[in-house]
């Protein structure tokens, strides 16, 4: 069964684009990741144009994060102060993010840029991961101690001025960081139409030294509404949001969501992350292959700003 989506002006079949959705918004609920790292890669792959696969993959976050933001709600588990804050700078960087894609889609760069953000960010992202968490599950497997902060250890970034106490966090830690790592996440999330959540999870974690499951509530709390706020600018700005693709996605991701979440809540932390870290790794090898393979038709047909 076949649908026709106006924006990208091609039919492709309904099933596989559900499946799509389905499992992107599992894997979103059950690693509290937004989940556009891995939506709008497949969606390129699946012959979308890049411009509507990231503005419309950032959808496709909004419905996957909000079900299962819903869910950690519930449970307690959403630091409200501290996303906030995160949300304050996400706001900022998105605006900027609309900003430059617009310009690269102008000078013709957006598609290479997208492509090697992906490889680049995915790739380093996703082998410290693995690293740090292969190396957490030998030491639980050998009952030898994992080596934490102690309270009265201190980096330089509790040093830094403008203090604010997270109660539910449970630290007591400048404002200057926090809202810096939402401000590159929303930029992100309007280049490269993902979430952050595959960087903000690791750097709320080991920057931060936030709770792993705070982390996973509030990183989610923060990409419902930068990611929402993206859609709407690059609908208006840059007119590359395909409504029909993201209804699709956006009603797969949501019942996926509503299940990841609960497999995640089975899943010591190290689990997640190493197997985080494997699907971050490996959206990042099938990108740097797309690069270097030569293409089978070397010339392309441009239309209405798209390319085929």
């Amino acid at each position: 069964m076949t649908v026709y989506l106006p924006i990208a002006e091609l039919s492709v079949n309904i099933f596989i684009i559900l499946g799509m959705g389905a499992a992107v918004g599992f894997l979103s609920g059950m690693f509290g990741v937004g989940g556009g790292f891995l939506i709008t890669p497949l969606l390129i792959f699946y012959n979308i144009p890049p411009v509507v696969a990231v503005a419309t993959g950032a959808n496709q976050v909004v419905a996957s994060s909000i079900s299962g933001a819903i869910t950690h709600f519930r449970r307690g588990t959403i630091d409200v102060k501290l996303g906030t804050v995160l949300l304050g700078g996400g706001l900022v960087g998105a605006s900027v993010g609309v900003w430059l894609f617009s310009i690269l889609r102008r000078m013709g760069q957006l598609d290479l840029t997208i492509s090697l953000l992906y490889v680049v960010l995915l790739g380093s992202v996703g082998g410290l991961m693995l690293w740090e968490s292969i190396g957490a599950m030998r030491k639980a497997a050998k009952n030898l101690p994992t080596a934490l902060r102690r309270p009265g250890q201190h980096i330089w970034i509790h040093g830094l001025p403008m203090k604010m106490r997270f109660k539910k966090s449970k630290i007591y830690l400048s404002v200057i960081p926090v809202a810096a790592l939402g401000f590159f996440i929303g930029m992100l999330t309007s280049i490269m139409g993902v979430g952050g959540g595959f960087i903000m999870v690791p750097a709320m974690i080991y920057l931060l030294r936030i709770p792993t499951s705070v982390v996973v509530g509030t990183s989610l709390f923060q990409i419902v509404f930068v990611s929402a706020y993206t859609v709407i600018v690059q609908a208006s700005t840059n007119y590359t949001v395909d409504i029909v693709l993201a209804f699709v996605l956006m009603i797969a991701g949501v019942i996926g969501a509503q299940y990841g979440v609960r497999v995640g809540q089975r899943l010591r932390g190290e689990q997640l992350r190493a197997l985080l870290a494997l699907l971050v790794l490996a959206v990042g090898i099938r990108l740097a292959v797309e690069l270097v393979i030569p293409p089978e038709d070397i010339y392309s047909v441009v239309s209405a700003g798209f390319g085929y």
